[in-house]
């Protein structure tokens, strides 16, 4: 497994990780969350040893993963980081891209191997076309699936879909980490998305102020949210008699304590997102039809 004990990190005199401990075992799906400036990517590549670190161990197994200091060449064979630099062969093709670093001695696996990558990425189609004629999407599938070329025993992945478009992102996340679990290579995710996380992670953990937070299952962060920079990254949420309640969690009622006036409907396509005054407060819920402005309408906590 991965073990990571006791990390801490500083640049200058600012700590930018601090006392951060964590397992991941092999072939786990596991994602690290947190705003914009929480450490996400500098613990990324701290694990890759990108990094050398002030305190702490991290271990692969029985490897010990250090920086620069120790290391001629950052990375390891068993260990893939793609970043959000591609760092591609822009003048050569795709499958050229993905095969870079497979043998040649046995060409025909070679071919399948791309073959069955360039499914995973759906890319097919591409196959012949040279990666500086891609757009920015593209090329982050053709960098995903040179990293995972080679089968290593886990990669490292920030924020692995930023550059690719709705049309695609939904069926890439599911055939990329079903082969990453059918392939056994441990997964850590970067991601600021809860759709990376929320049917693909078996555990995640939370940064902020750097430090973690909250870690655990998905399932388990999202039904018990610990604040509410938790609660706002699986959605929309309100803050009602000092507990967090997710919008969907309020449904209409002919009579309670909870009154207020609808001041907007926002459209979600299968429901609407309904805005209230509640008391001075706005507070919002999910409703399967518009409401009119200024109606007034109560609300209870399922």
């Amino acid at each position: 497994m991965l073990k990571v004990k006791d990390l801490s990190f500083r640049y200058k005199k600012q700590n930018i990780l601090e006392a951060i401990s964590f397992n991941v075992e092999v072939g786990e799906h596991f994602s690290i969350i947190g705003e914009s400036g929480s450490g996400k990517s500098t613990l990324l590549k701290l694990l890759y040893g990108t990094y050398d670190l002030n305190e702490g161990d991290i271990f692969w197994k029985d490897n010990e993963i250090l920086g620069p200091e120790h290391n001629l060449i950052i990375g390891s064979e068993y260990m893939k980081y793609v970043s959000q630099e591609f760092d591609l062969m822009p003048f050569i093709t795709v499958s050229e891209n993905i095969g870079a670093f497979l043998s040649n001695f046995y060409p025909e696996e070679k071919q399948e191997r791309i073959n069955e990558l360039l499914n995973v990425v759906e890319l097919n189609k591409y196959a012949n076309i040279k990666v500086k004629e891609l757009s920015g999407g593209q090329k982050q599938r053709v960098a995903l699936a040179r990293a995972i070329a080679k089968q290593p025993e886990i990669i490292l992945l920030d924020e692995p879909f930023s550059h690719i478009d709705n049309f695609k992102k939904q069926s890439l996340r599911r055939s990329l980490f079903k082969h990453l679990k059918e392939k056994n290579i441990t997964c850590i995710v970067a991601t600021h998305d809860k759709d990376d996380v929320l049917s693909y992670s078996d555990n995640m953990i939370v940064l902020h102020g750097a430090k973690i937070m909250a870690s655990g299952a998905p399932k388990e962060l999202y039904n018990n949210p610990k604040g509410k920079l938790i609660a706002s990254f699986f959605g929309e949420f309100n803050v009602i008699n000092d507990c967090i309640v997710y919008a969907h969690q309020l449904k209409v009622v002919k009579q309670s304590d909870l009154k207020g006036i609808v001041k907007q409907s926002y459209y979600k396509g299968n429901y609407y997102l309904i805005e209230i005054d509640l008391n001075g407060n706005l507070v919002f819920f999910d409703y399967d039809e518009t409401l009119e402005k200024e109606l007034e309408i109560c609300l209870e906590i399922n």
